[in-house]
């Protein structure tokens, strides 16, 4: 999800029962999760529409890219210089990359791209990252096949 400076939002229990619904099923209608959840269909539409806005959750799609033409998907470890945010935000408007997250460890940030060509892969590599300033060094973890990518983890 954008951005980079969220804090925790206070959810009611029912915000949670309709993200957990909609985390099993993203194409469950407003009037079947208002009825699990005890409000109206137009009640529902509005707290989604709440927790959209508010960058809680996003509904979209999950795909396996390489079943959609993308040749290539991969995993880069940077090691950054300065302030790790402004690189974090340089790689966050990068088209090509798909998540960017701070890490403790070895590397200061991890950044997934996808790719149609193991070329573009090189391009990103060689002028998108290692071109930023600050940027260290990258190593860099080539997805081979995809085995679990699931959402549904819930509410706390």
């Amino acid at each position: 999800m954008p951005g980079t400076n969220r804090t925790a939002i206070a959810l009611d229990e029912t915000s949670k029962a309709i993200i957990e619904q909609l985390q099993a099923d993203g194409r469950r209608s407003y009037a079947d999760i208002g009825r699990s959840v005890g409000l109206s269909e137009a009640a529902t539409r509005q707290r989604v529409q709440r927790l959209v806005d508010s960058g809680v959750m996003q509904i979209v799609a999950v795909t396996d890219p390489m079943q959609l033409g993308f040749a290539r998907q991969a995993m880069i470890g940077i090691k950054v210089t300065g302030d790790v945010s402004v690189v974090a935000d340089a790689l966050a408007e990068l088209p090509s990359v798909s998540y960017v997250v701070m890490t403790a460890g070895s590397f200061d940030l991890l950044a997934e791209v996808v790719c149609t060509s193991d070329d573009e892969l090189i391009g990103i590599l060689n002028h998108d990252i290692r071109g930023l300033d600050g940027v260290v060094s990258t190593e860099t973890f080539v997805y081979l096949k995809l085995h679990k990518q699931f959402y549904d983890w819930g509410t706390r």
